[in-house]
């Protein structure tokens, strides 16, 4: 697997950036949950294609229905990239759910019950 260059980490970096100030303030669909954040963004080196990993505050009937709403204003999303940024390519943005920071939260709990049980046994 390849590195990364510096131009493909910043050109994540900016995508990334433009694409969450459009989710902010752009998308007046009402399917699109208003918690939802853009976790990483990694556009291919020959700048056509991009991977969008969303993370979604909500139950997973407000996941799918963001992910249904941001799939369907993907051409409005691409537009509005193609207006900020100045890139030869304006990438199709394939967008993913993100459960890591939901998994993390998720586990970290474990963890807090697993110690709390082993104090309470050790008194």
């Amino acid at each position: 697997m390849r590195k990364n260059s510096i131009k493909n980490t910043r050109v994540n970096a900016e995508v990334q950036r433009e694409l969450s100030t459009i989710l902010r303030g752009g998308i007046k669909d009402p399917r699109v949950a208003p918690m939802t954040s853009v976790v990483a963004v990694e556009v291919a080196p020959d700048l056509k294609t991009c991977k969008a990993y969303i993370s979604v505050l909500g139950d997973e009937k407000a996941q799918a229905d963001t992910l249904k709403g941001l799939q369907s204003a993907e051409g409005y999303i691409r537009r509005e990239l193609a207006h900020t940024l100045n890139m030869r390519n304006t990438p199709e943005i394939k967008f993913v759910l993100d459960q890591s920071i939901e998994y993390g939260v998720r586990m970290s709990k474990k963890i807090d019950d697993v110690t709390r049980d082993l104090r309470e046994e050790d008194d």
